[in-house]
C-alpha cells in the first residue's frame, strides 16, 4: 500500500474516492432516516433502496461502453459534478418524497458510470506490482470510513436533520471532482465497432463487450461465481439482524458488535494479503475466499454461541476483503484496457440483479423455513461459487505475463 500511495497520480484518485466515500456515508444514513421520517413506512425505505439498484440494471452496459470510449477521468469528473448538484438539491428540497426518490435514482445512475471508470483506471496510475497495494488502500479507506463515520452521521442527522448530511455529501463530490481534474492518465480508448457513432455505436460496443466475455473462460466463470455469491450475500447480509435476534438471542447492542466484527476482519484482510502474498493471481486466492465465507455461514446456522459468531464474522470480513482485492486486481491485470469498463460494469449488473433476487427470496424463506435455513443455503451457494471457480479455472493459466491473451480475446 505504501508504494502505491507514494505515487502522486494514484494519491489523487485515492483521496478523491476516499473523500467522496465520507460524504456517501453521511448521505446513506440520512437518506433512509429521512424517508422513514417522511412516510413512517418500511415499504418506502425499501423503494428507496430499490431505486439505488435499478440504475445499475438499466444503464450498466451503456455505462461500461461509455467508460471504454471516452477519457475515464472526464467520465468521473462529470459524474462527480452531477452528483454534487443532485446532493445539493436534496439538501435544499429534501422534504418532498418525490425529490428524495428522484435523487436516489440520479445519484445511483451517475455512480454507475463513475465506479467502472475508477476501477478501470487504477492500473494506469501505479506499477503492475503495486496494483494489489492500490486496491488494498482503496478498500481499507472505504471500510475505515464506514466504521468511523456512520455513528457520526447518525448523530448529525439526529441533531441537525438530514440537510447538513446531504450538504456534506455535495461538498465531498465537489472536492473529488477538483482532485480528479488534475489527474493525467494516458490510456487507449476502445474503437467503435464498425465505425458507428451515437446510440448505434454504443450498442455495438455493448455487444462487443458481451462477446468478449462469452469467449473467455475466466470471465464467464467469474460471472457465474459472482451470481452465486450475490444470491447468498444479499439475503444473509440483509437478514443478519434477524439471525442475531432469533438464533443468537441478542439485542441491538450486541448486533452492533457483530457488525463491528465484520468491519475489523474486512480491515485486516488487505493487510494479511500484503504481508503474506506476493502474487494474488492464483485460483486459490481468487475463489478460496468464497469457500471461507460459505463455511462461516454454515457455522452461524449450526451454532448459537455469540462469541463464536463474533469470531466467525471477523473471519467472514477477512474473506470478503481479500476476495474483493484479489478480484479487482485479477480483472485489472488480465482484462485488456479497452474492455475493462464494460467488464466491470457487467459484473456490477450481475451482482446487483442477483442481490435483489436474494433479498426478496431470503425474506420469504426466513419466514417460511427459519433464519437458519437461509444461512445454510447461503453457505451452500458460496461454497458452490468457490468450487465452480476452482474447477473451471486452471492454476497454470491464471498467472504469468500472457494471461490477457490466454483468457480474454478482444473483438
Amino acid at each position: 500500500m505504501r508504494r502505491a500511495l507514494a505515487q502522486p497520480r494514484f494519491r489523487r484518485l485515492f483521496w478523491s474516492q476516499t473523500i467522496s466515500r465520507w460524504g456517501d456515508t453521511f448521505s446513506a444514513v440520512a437518506l433512509v432516516v429521512l424517508v422513514f421520517r417522511l412516510t413512517g413506512s418500511g415499504l418506502s425505505v425499501a423503494i428507496t433502496v430499490a431505486l439505488e439498484v435499478v440504475p445499475v440494471l438499466l444503464f450498466g452496459l451503456v455505462a461500461g461502453a461509455v467508460v471504454d470510449r471516452f477519457p475515464r477521468v472526464r467520465v468521473m469528473v462529470v459524474a462527480d459534478v452531477g452528483r454534487a448538484a443532485i446532493a445539493l438539491a436534496l439538501a435544499v428540497f429534501g422534504d418532498e418524497l418525490a425529490v428524495v426518490y428522484a435523487a436516489a435514482f440520479g445519484l445511483s445512475t451517475l455512480t454507475t458510470f463513475f465506479n467502472p471508470a475508477a476501477s478501470s483506471v487504477v492500473p494506469a496510475l501505479v506499477d503492475r506490482d503495486d496494483v494489489v497495494g492500490a486496491n488494498s488502500a482503496l478498500w481499507s479507506a472505504a471500510v475505515v470510513s464506514q466504521i468511523a463515520l456512520a455513528p457520526l452521521a447518525g448523530g448529525l442527522v439526529a441533531v441537525a436533520g438530514a440537510g447538513p448530511a446531504f450538504a456534506l455529501n455535495a461538498t465531498s463530490f465537489a472536492v473529488s471532482a477538483l482532485l480528479l481534474r488534475g489527474l493525467s492518465v494516458a490510456v487507449s480508448m476502445a474503437p467503435i465497432p464498425g465505425g458507428a457513432e451515437g446510440p448505434a455505436g454504443r450498442l455495438a460496443a455493448v455487444r462487443a463487450g458481451l462477446a468478449a466475455v462469452r469467449r473467455s473462460r475466466l470471465l464467464t466463470t467469474l460471472a457465474g461465481v459472482q451470481a452465486l455469491a450475490a444470491l447468498s450475500a444479499g439475503a444473509t447480509s440483509a437478514l443478519l439482524v434477524v439471525l442475531a435476534e432469533r438464533h443468537l438471542d441478542v439485542g441491538p447492542g450486541r448486533f452492533g458488535l457483530l457488525l463491528g466484527a465484520i468491519g475489523i476482519g474486512a480491515g485486516l484482510g488487505p493487510l494479511v494479503l500484503q504481508r503474506f502474498v506476493t502474487d494474488v493471481r492464483r485460483p486459490s486466492l481468487l475463489f478460496g475466499p468464497y469457500l471461507l465465507r460459505g463455511a462461516v455461514d454454515v457455522v452461524l446456522a449450526a451454532f448459537s454461541s455469540f462469541g463464536l459468531a463474533l469470531g466467525a464474522l471477523a473471519v467472514y470480513g477477512v474473506g470478503t476483503s481479500t476476495g474483493h482485492v484479489t478480484y479487482q486486481t485479477v480483472l485489472q491485470t488480465t482484462v485488456p484496457e479497452r474492455l475493462r469498463g464494460r467488464v466491470f460494469a457487467l459484473y456490477d449488473m450481475v451482482w446487483q440483479s442477483a442481490r435483489l433476487v436474494s433479498i426478496g427470496a431470503g425474506g420469504v424463506a426466513a419466514e417460511a423455513f427459519g433464519i437458519r435455513a437461509v444461512y445454510l443455503l447461503g453457505g451452500a451457494l458460496l461454497i458452490a461459487a468457490g468450487l465452480l471457480g476452482l474447477v473451471a479455472v486452471p492454476a497454470a493459466r491464471l498467472g504469468g505475463d500472457d494471461q490477457s491473451a490466454s483468457y480474454v480475446e478482444t473483438p
